[in-house]
C-alpha cells in the first residue's frame, strides 16, 4: 500500500522549470532550462523530447534570437511558457572614454577611446589647445572572466575602436574634452587637470585599503594596504586616486591633506618577537609608506616603497615561522625583504601600523597530536543563507544554502570526532554577508578556513557536460590545499573533476590561513544533483572530506618539520 500511495505522489508530480526565472534578460547566445516532471512521462521543450535523469530532472541548452523568445515546455498534460529577452552586451555608456575628471602629471599620455561609427575618420578628441587624433584598433573582444568557467570558450568576435592619446606638459585646467567625427562634435562632462607635481594632495589610508591595478573594481586587486598608509596623489580618475607608488584607491577609503612632502623614510635595524603561534617583524618607519606582498613556495617577500635602507644589524630569533631572510635595496626607493619558511607552505600572514611601525605578523604550522587533530582549528564556511541569499537552485527548487548546510555540518561533526575545534559561520538558515564571514575567519585564526558551495554555470553553458569538484585559491599559501582537497575528492569520492582555479572570491582572500572554497557538484546537472542530495552520499563524502583535511594537515606539518631539519638554502 505504502508503495502505491508514493506510485501516486510520483505520477501526479507537477511540471517545474526553477530557472530560467520570470522574462529573464541574458546577452547569451544560449540558455538552459533547469527542472523536474514524474519520470513516467516524457518532456518536450518547443516540440523536442529532452534528455532526463532517472529522478525525471532536464537540463536541455536552448539556442536564443536576439530579442524575446518564447519557450515551451510540456510534460504530459501540463505546459509552461517561458518568455526570455536576448539583448546585446550593454553599449559603452558614453562614446568616449573616460568620460570623467582625469588628472594626471605633466608628460603623462592622457589616452582616449571612442566608439563612433565605422569610417567616421577623421576621428579626433580636442583639449584646449591639443589635438589629439584616435585611430580605428580592430582586436578580438576580451575573453570575459566568467567564459573561464565554461568548458568550452564563446567566440570571441571582431570589434573596432579609435584610440589615441596626447600629452599636457604644464600644469593646469585644460577644460572638458570634445570628441569630433564628420563634422560632429560631442563634449564630455569630464575635466582634464595636469597636476603640480610640486604641489600634490597626500591621502591617509582610513581603513584597510583595497588598492586595484587601475581605476575601478574591474581592475585586479593589489596588497590592501594597512590603516595609516601615507602617499601622493599622482593622479585620479574619477573617484579613483592614483598613489605615488602605483595603486589606485577609492577616495571614500582616504582623507586628502595638502602637503609638498614627498613621502620618503629610512629603514635601519628591524627587529623580531617571537609568540606562540605568530612570530612579528618590526619595521621602524619615519613615515607609514605604502606596501606590497608576495608570495613564492615557501617564501613571504615584503617592498616598502619610498624607503632608503640605512641597516647595519638585524636580529631575528629562532622562529617556527622563519628559518632565515634577505634583504635588498632593489630600486631607489625600495626594500625588499624575503622571508623564508622552513618547508614549501605559509601558514598565514597579516600586516598593520603600530603607530609607524609595520608589523609584518607570520604565522606558526599547528602542531599536531600523534593521533588527533587535537589543538587544530578548522572555520567552515556554509554558502549563501537567508532569505534573499538561496544560491543556486536543483531541478526541484531545493536551495544550494540548504545543503551546504548539512554538509558542513555532517562535516563539522566528522572533524571533532578527530579532536579538531570547528567553527561555522552559520549554523542555521539565516543570511551572514560576505564581509563577516570573512570578519569571523580574520578573528577566529583558524589554521584552515573552508567555503562549501554546490555549483551552477553562466547562461550560455552546457550543464549536461558539465559536472564535479572544483576548487578555488587565490594566496600562493593555499594553493596546494585547494590542489590536494580536489584530488583527494575526485579519488576517494569517485566524483568528476571540474578543475583547480585561481579565484579572486571573498572567501579565498582572507590571509590568515590557508583558506579554499570547494565547490562541491553542480546543483543544475539531474544526475549530480541527485548525488548531492542524497543522505548516504552526503554522509561518505563529509567523512571522505574530513579525511582528507587531516591528511594533508599532517602531510604539510611533516614536510615543514623535515625542511626544519636539512640544510638552510633559499
Amino acid at each position: 500500500m505504502g508503495q502505491g500511495f508514493l506510485g501516486s505522489l510520483v505520477f501526479f508530480m507537477a511540471l517545474q522549470v526553477v530557472y530560467p526565472p520570470a522574462s529573464h534578460e541574458t546577452t547569451a547566445p544560449r540558455i538552459f532550462l533547469i527542472g523536474t516532471h514524474d519520470p513516467r512521462e516524457p518532456v518536450w521543450v518547443n516540440g523536442e523530447p529532452v534528455k532526463r535523469s532517472s529522478a525525471g530532472h532536464f537540463a536541455p541548452s536552448v539556442p536564443l534570437a536576439l530579442g524575446d523568445n518564447l519557450i515551451t515546455v510540456r510534460g504530459g498534460s501540463q505546459t509552461r511558457t517561458l518568455r526570455v529577452r536576448r539583448v546585446l552586451p550593454r553599449p559603452q555608456a558614453t562614446p568616449l572614454a573616460p568620460a570623467v575628471d582625469v588628472a594626471r602629471l605633466p608628460g603623462e599620455p592622457l589616452c582616449f577611446q571612442a566608439v563612433v561609427p565605422a569610417g567616421a575618420e577623421p576621428v579626433f578628441v580636442r583639449l584646449g589647445s591639443l589635438q589629439m587624433p584616435l585611430t580605428p584598433v580592430t582586436s578580438g573582444l576580451p575573453l570575459a572572466n566568467a567564459d573561464v568557467l565554461l568548458t568550452a570558450a564563446p567566440a570571441t568576435g571582431i570589434t573596432t575602436f579609435y584610440r589615441g592619446c596626447g600629452r599636457g606638459s604644464q600644469p593646469g585646467v585644460l577644460g572638458r574634452p570634445e570628441l569630433v567625427w564628420r563634422g560632429q562634435t560631442w563634449q564630455s562632462p569630464g575635466v582634464v587637470t595636469v597636476l603640480d607635481p610640486d604641489d600634490l594632495a597626500l591621502a591617509t589610508l582610513q581603513e584597510e585599503g583595497i588598492a586595484r591595478t587601475g581605476p575601478g573594481t574591474d581592475y585586479a586587486r593589489l596588497t590592501p594596504l594597512p590603516v595609516g598608509t601615507q602617499d601622493q596623489v599622482t593622479g585620479w580618475e574619477g573617484d579613483w586616486l592614483r598613489l605615488g607608488y602605483g595603486g589606485w584607491l577609492h577616495r571614500r577609503q582616504v582623507s586628502l591633506h595638502p602637503s609638498r612632502a614627498v613621502p620618503h623614510t629610512v629603514l635601519q635595524g628591524v627587529r623580531s618577537q617571537v609568540g606562540a603561534e605568530w612570530t612579528e617583524i618590526h619595521f621602524p618607519l619615519a613615515t607609514p609608506i605604502p606596501i606590497t606582498i608576495h608570495q613564492e613556495p615557501g617564501v613571504i617577500q615584503i617592498t616598502l616603497w619610498h624607503t632608503t635602507a640605512q641597516t647595519d644589524f638585524i636580529r631575528l630569533d629562532p622562529s617556527p615561522a622563519v628559518r632565515f631572510f634577505t634583504w635588498q635595496q632593489v630600486a631607489p626607493g625600495q626594500v625588499r625583504y624575503r622571508f623564508y619558511a622552513p618547508g614549501a607552505q605559509l601558514w598565514g600572514y597579516g600586516v598593520s601600523y603600530r603607530d609607524n611601525v609595520l608589523v609584518l605578523h607570520l604565522r606558526h604550522p599547528p602542531r599536531l597530536a600523534v593521533d588527533s587533530l587535537r589543538g587544530v582549528r578548522i572555520l567552515i564556511d556554509p554558502g549563501h543563507g537567508g532569505p534573499e541569499d538561496l544560491g543556486a537552485l536543483g531541478p526541484d527548487g531545493t536551495p544550494e544554502k540548504q545543503v551546504t548546510l548539512q554538509i558542513s555540518q555532517l562535516l563539522a561533526e566528522r572533524l571533532r570526532q578527530r579532536g579538531a575545534a570547528v567553527f561555522l559561520t552559520r549554523t542555521q538558515d539565516v543570511a551572514v554577508s560576505l564581509a563577516e564571514r570573512v570578519r569571523l575567519i580574520q578573528e577566529r585564526e583558524p589554521h584552515v578556513a573552508l567555503s562549501l558551495h554546490y555549483n551552477a554555470l553562466p547562461d550560455a553553458g552546457d550543464v549536461w557536460a558539465t559536472q564535479g569538484i572544483g576548487a578555488f585559491w587565490y594566496h600562493p599559501q593555499s594553493q596546494d590545499l585547494a590542489r590536494f582537497l580536489h584530488d583527494y575528492l575526485t579519488r576517494h569520492a569517485q566524483r568528476p573533476s571540474y578543475g583547480v582555479f585561481w579565484g579572486n572570491l571573498a572567501l579565498t582572500r582572507p590571509t590568515v590561513c590557508p583558506a579554499v572554497l570547494l565547490e562541491l557538484g553542480f546543483m543544475i546537472h539531474p544526475e549530480e544533483f541527485e548525488w548531492i542530495v542524497n543522505p548516504s552520499a552526503q554522509q561518505r563524502l563529509a567523512q571522505v572530506l574530513a579525511q582528507g583535511i587531516e591528511a594533508w594537515l599532517r602531510q604539510a606539518v611533516t614536510s615543514t618539520a623535515s625542511a626544519a631539519r636539512g640544510p638552510i638554502h633559499p
